[in-house]
């Protein structure tokens, strides 16, 4: 097999130079975030930019750990966006299914209104959502989060499961069907194994905006013991004194659920998000 050289030009080199400042760029955030983690108690305010610092200790992820409520704000996040992913991709494969397969009155105008929901920032959506809440009588419960991040998931996993369905030939289930299955048989031993890399697309998509949400969370709950991550975080910031370690440690353990499930379901992500973005 014959490699090819690659051919340094100026503007190849302008190129790659960008590249590099732009990933350090973007790196050197989180990089800064580690060492504030790492620093001891006296050096908190210092304005160093060193990577290391010295004396660097473990002890902010300690107390994250074992001193305060961090455990309770992580299993609050996770039974929130668990049921945020299940309740979301559950919803989103049924619903684009139907607008991908079924022709009925207001199906194009559905899809367009789904659309229009992206176009608005989330904070306009705050009053009436809290007074919503308020009616169902959903304020300080984790149903009322579960519904609000599952109501604004939505639009668009069921843009991009309606556009990876529409990839998949119709005649599969038709030939399912003629040998014995049932439509429902036929959706679920057929289409929705076709379709995993949307599912995971969907999936990853749901528990993160549950994971990392906080605006939401700060108008629905308010009683301490329901705190999830974000809410836990921003409690560290007082009036006076803000503990700026355990911040940092905290903000990186939050990380680590969200990593751990792209690296999962990275084999059909690529494939979800490049198909489903392209079709209908």
């Amino acid at each position: 097999m014959s490699g090819r050289r690659t051919r340094w030009t100026p503007g190849r080199v302008l190129v790659h130079a960008f590249l590099v400042f732009f990933t350090l760029g973007t790196v050197f955030p989180i990089l800064q975030i580690v060492t504030i983690s790492l620093r001891p108690s006296d050096q908190l305010y210092s304005t160093s930019l060193a990577l290391v610092p010295d004396g660097a200790t473990l002890r902010a992820y300690r107390t994250m750990l074992f001193e305060r409520p961090f455990l309770l704000w992580l299993r609050n996040s996770f039974v929130v966006s668990m049921a945020v992913t299940l309740l979301g991709v559950t919803l989103a494969s049924t619903a684009a299914y139907a607008f991908s397969r079924f022709r009925f009155p207001g199906r194009q105008q559905g899809l367009y209104l789904f659309l229009m929901t992206q176009m608005f920032p989330a904070t306009m959506l705050m009053l009436p959502l809290y007074v919503l809440l308020k009616a169902l009588h959903l304020l300080d419960t984790f149903a009322g989060l579960i519904v609000a991040y599952t109501a604004t998931a939505l639009p668009f996993c069921v843009w991009t499961m309606r556009g990876y369905y529409d990839t998949i030939p119709v005649e599969l289930e038709q030939a399912a069907m003629i040998d014995g299955c049932t439509p429902l048989q036929a959706f679920t031993r057929v289409t929705l194994p076709l379709a995993s890399p949307a599912l995971a697309i969907t999936a990853l998509f749901s528990f993160m905006a549950a994971w990392s949400e906080f605006l939401v969370a700060r108008i629905v709950i308010s009683q301490q013991q329901l705190y999830t991550l974000p809410l836990g975080l921003e409690s560290l910031a007082g009036q006076f004194q803000t503990e700026w370690a355990n911040y940092a440690a905290g903000s990186l353990l939050i990380c680590i659920p969200v990593m751990v499930l792209f690296v999962a379901l990275n084999r059909w992500i690529v494939g979800g998000l490049s198909l489903g973005g392209v079709k209908g």
